[in-house]
C-alpha cells in the first residue's frame, strides 16, 4: 500500500475544544486538515462537567488570579495566568455568539456556579454537561467551514521535519493506510494521558501521543510529572473509564463522608488537598471508597444542574436524592506537556501545541477547577493568530493538491 500525500496550510491533530477553536480562528483562505484519533465524540472535552471560568468583573481580577496561583502551588507562569484571565470574557462572548447555551437567570444574565478553591462563583455552565455543549457547538461550526477537512479514526504517528522545522505530520487511518500530511504549520491538540492509567476519567485513547512524538524530535517538554487526581469519581469495580462527579456538586453543597457518616475534609479546598484527605481516610478505615452526599443540595438543583450525574448514579443503583454515592479519586488531568510560549509555539519552528497536551504554565502544579476549557480556548486562539500573522508573507499550498487528496 503506497503512502498518500496530502498538502494543506495547517494540520491540526485533535478535535477537542482546543483543536476546534484553533480552526475557527484561522483565516478562511487557509486549507486545514484536522485529525481525530477516534470519532469526534471520543475526546475529553466532551466529558467536562462543571463549566468554564470567566472574569466576572474587574473587581474579581485579583481574587481570580490568586485562586489560580494558590491552587497551582504558585508554580504557575504568571504571564500565562494574566493572559487567560484578561482574555476570558471574549471567549465566553464568542461561545454565546456561536450558540452555546450557558445557563441564565430570568432576566437573561449569565448564572455562575462555584467549585473548589474558588473564592466566589465565576463559572459559566450548561447543566452538568458543559464540555459536551461547548464541543458539540464548536464541532458544528467547524463542519460548516469549506476550508476545513475533518478525518475521523485517523491517528497521528509522527512529525514531518525538514531543516529543523516542522513540515507536517504522518498519520494512520484505521484501514492501515498511511498519510503524509504536508503543512506549513502544525498544531498538536491530542489531549491528555489518562489512557496510560488503570483508573482515569479520560477516554482510553488519550495516551500522550503528541508528547511522545515531540520528545522523539527533541521538542522541549515541561513538568511531565504534574498529574492531577480528581477526588470525586463514581466508585465501580467495573473496568473502563471512571465517571467523574463534578466539583460543582460540592460547590452547591454536596459533602464528603466516611463510612461512619462523618465529614473529614473541607470539600472546597484544592483538588490535590481533597484527594489526599480521601486517600488517607480510605487507608485509615481500610475501605475501597468513601461517600458523597447530596443531602444539603436542594432536589430541584440536583435535577436541573446535575441531571446527567443524577441519571448515571441511578443507572449504577444509587439515588442521590435519597442516599450518598460511593466515590474514589482517579487520574483526571495533566498539567505538564509540550512546552509552549504565550503564543502556543513550541521550540520547533512551525509547530504549535494547545490544550491539555501543551504546557503554557497556567495551571502550575495543580489545576484550578474549570480553568481547563478556558485555558484551551484562550491559547488556541493565540496560536491561530500567530499562525495568521507569520503566514502573511509565505503564501499557501495549492488548492488543487488539497482538493485532490482530501
Amino acid at each position: 500500500m503506497n503512502d498518500v500525500n496530502i498538502y494543506c496550510d495547517i494540520a491540526i491533530a485533535g478535535c477537542g475544544v482546543a483543536g476546534l477553536y484553533t480552526a475557527l480562528h484561522l483565516p478562511r483562505d487557509r486549507q486545514i486538515v484536522m485529525l481525530s484519533k477516534g470519532d469526534l465524540e471520543s475526546c475529553d472535552s466532551m466529558l467536562a462537567q462543571g463549566g468554564i471560568c470567566v472574569l466576572r468583573d474587574p473587581g474579581d481580577h485579583d481574587s481570580y488570579f490568586e485562586d489560580t496561583m494558590k491552587a497551582g502551588h504558585y508554580e504557575n507562569r504568571r504571564e500565562s495566568v494574566e493572559i487567560m484571565i484578561q482574555e476570558s470574557r471574549p471567549v465566553i462572548d464568542t461561545l454565546l455568539e456561536l450558540g452555546v447555551r450557558f445557563e441564565k437567570d430570568a432576566g437573561g444574565q449569565l448564572l455562575y456556579t462555584r467549585e473548589g478553591a474558588h473564592s466566589r462563583p465565576r463559572i459559566c455552565y450548561h447543566k452538568d454537561i458543559t464540555g459536551k455543549e461547548i464541543t458539540t457547538v464548536l464541532a458544528a461550526r467547524v463542519k460548516e467551514l469549506p476550508n476545513v477537512k475533518i478525518m475521523e479514526f485517523t491517528e497521528m504517528t509522527d512529525l514531518l521535519v525538514a531543516d529543523g522545522q516542522c513540515a507536517g505530520l504522518t498519520a494512520r487511518k484505521r484501514t492501515g493506510e498511511i498519510l503524509k500530511i504536508h503543512a506549513r504549520d502544525t498544531v498538536l491538540a491530542t489531549g491528555g494521558i489518562g489512557g496510560l492509567y488503570e483508573h482515569s476519567t479520560n477516554f482510553p485513547l488519550l495516551t500522550g501521543d503528541a508528547c511522545r512524538i515531540a520528545k522523539k524530535h527533541g521538542v522541549a517538554l515541561e513538568n511531565m510529572d504534574y498529574v492531577q487526581i480528581h477526588p470525586t469519581c463514581l466508585y465501580s469495580d467495573k473496568p473502563g473509564r471512571n465517571f467523574l462527579i463534578s466539583e460543582s456538586a460540592r460547590g452547591e453543597g454536596a459533602v464528603i463522608l466516611n463510612h461512619k457518616g462523618e465529614r473529614f475534609v473541607d470539600e472546597l479546598l484544592p483538588r490535590d488537598v481533597v484527594t489526599q484527605a480521601i486517600e488517607a481516610e480510605m487507608e485509615r478505615e481500610g475501605v475501597a471508597h468513601e461517600w458523597l452526599s447530596f443531602e444539603n443540595v436542594p432536589p430541584d438543583v440536583v435535577r436541573t444542574h446535575f441531571p446527567n450525574i443524577y441519571q448515571k448514579c441511578l443507572e449504577e443503583g444509587y439515588d442521590i436524592l435519597r442516599e450518598p454515592v460511593p466515590i474514589v479519586p482517579a487520574q483526571h488531568y495533566f498539567m505538564g506537556g509540550i512546552h509552549v510560549d504565550s503564543h502556543s509555539a513550541t521550540t520547533m519552528p512551525h509547530l504549535y501545541a494547545v490544550g491539555e497536551t501543551s504546557c503554557n504554565g497556567v495551571h502550575g502544579k495543580n489545576r484550578l477547577a474549570s480553568n481547563s476549557l478556558l485555558e484551551s480556548m484562550v491559547f488556541a486562539r493565540r496560536a491561530a493568530l500567530h499562525i495568521k500573522e507569520n503566514g502573511k508573507e509565505e503564501g499557501t499550498y495549492g488548492s488543487d493538491h488539497y482538493a485532490a487528496c482530501c
